[in-house]
């Protein structure tokens, strides 16, 4: 199993260079059944990861570019009256598929945004009283670009909180985009990308993932996490239970990355600031704004146990 997702991991890689830590966290996501949200400037591989991931895990995706007059009905679909059959008709929309990428998902208007929330929650759609299940796996790939760009809705946070994780990709470092100066096209190179993984195997992990064992010792250290968030934020800040259940299944998905049965601290060490930054908006108790320096901060100040 480690080495099928080594394989998975060395052929993304050799798309996204020099970002193997952001690479492994994405994966990591998907393997915990979550969301993923890339925040970062135009131009540095969003929507190239998206992609790549997409081809290695052999799911089939769908892009959706947010803009400004982006509908509801654009994202989930809608109901066409059929003549022949005398009846509306449901046609569904890009988001019935195991792999769903929402570009610049922040250039859309709060009520397009609102589209993706019952989907990335119950994995479903209800259009005119009927529900409609949504493919297994179920994966969204958001990108937004920084909230100081313009034409930018910032998200609110109940839709920051459907997603597991929020990464940024950053510049590469100079090597690293030596090899893309010299490598070629990227989106030609994704082309080329045949799976490495089949559904049933991600289903299969996705699941086992889930079974990781972990320790009370562990569940405690969770828990402190909690409870310090809480202790620097104003009132009613701080980390919510679900983003304790968060942090603990993307440990559970990481230490299953690493080979293991049961996790330890450094498998909460390793995801806890990708899971927690966006979820620490608003200021600590020394006026810090960004989550993720706060996030730092107290993965460095909760001592693991």
């Amino acid at each position: 199993m480690k080495s099928l997702l080594d394989q998975t991991l060395a052929q993304i890689n050799s798309v996204i260079l020099g970002k193997e830590q952001v690479v492994r966290l994405t994966l990591c996501c998907i393997l915990a059944r979550g969301h993923l949200l890339i925040e970062d400037v135009p131009g540095v591989g969003k929507t190239t990861l998206a992609q790549a991931l997409a081809k290695s895990l052999g799911l089939t995706m769908r892009r959706v570019q947010f803009t400004s007059d982006l509908l509801p009905a654009d994202i989930i679909g809608n109901s066409i009256f059929d003549r022949s059959e005398q009846k509306f008709v449901f046609h569904a929309g890009p988001i019935f598929a195991q792999m769903v990428l929402a570009d610049e998902v922040n250039r859309a208007s709060p009520k397009a945004q609102s589209a993706l929330l019952e989907a990335m929650e119950e994995r479903q759609v209800t259009i005119d009283g009927t529900t409609h299940p949504l493919p297994a796996p179920f994966f969204v790939i958001a990108t937004q670009n920084p909230l100081n760009q313009v034409g930018t809705y910032p998200l609110p946070e109940s839709q920051l909180d459907r997603f597991l994780m929020r990464l940024e990709l950053g510049f590469p470092d100079r090597d690293a985009e030596r090899g893309m100066l010299m490598g070629g096209d990227r989106h030609d190179q994704v082309k080329d990308l045949k799976p490495v993984l089949t559904i049933e195997h991600l289903l299969h992990w996705q699941q086992h993932a889930r079974e990781i064992h972990v320790s009370e010792p562990i569940i405690n250290y969770v828990l402190d996490l909690l409870e310090a968030s809480r202790r620097n934020q104003p009132a009613g800040g701080g980390l919510s239970p679900r983003a304790g259940m968060a942090l603990q299944r993307c440990a559970q998905a990481w230490a299953l990355m690493e080979g293991r049965q049961m996790v330890y601290p450094e498998d909460v060490q390793a995801v806890a600031s990708a899971v927690m930054a966006h979820r620490l908006g608003g200021f600590g108790s020394d006026g810090s704004s960004d989550g993720a320096t706060i996030a730092e901060r107290l993965i460095k100040s909760v001592p693991a146990r």
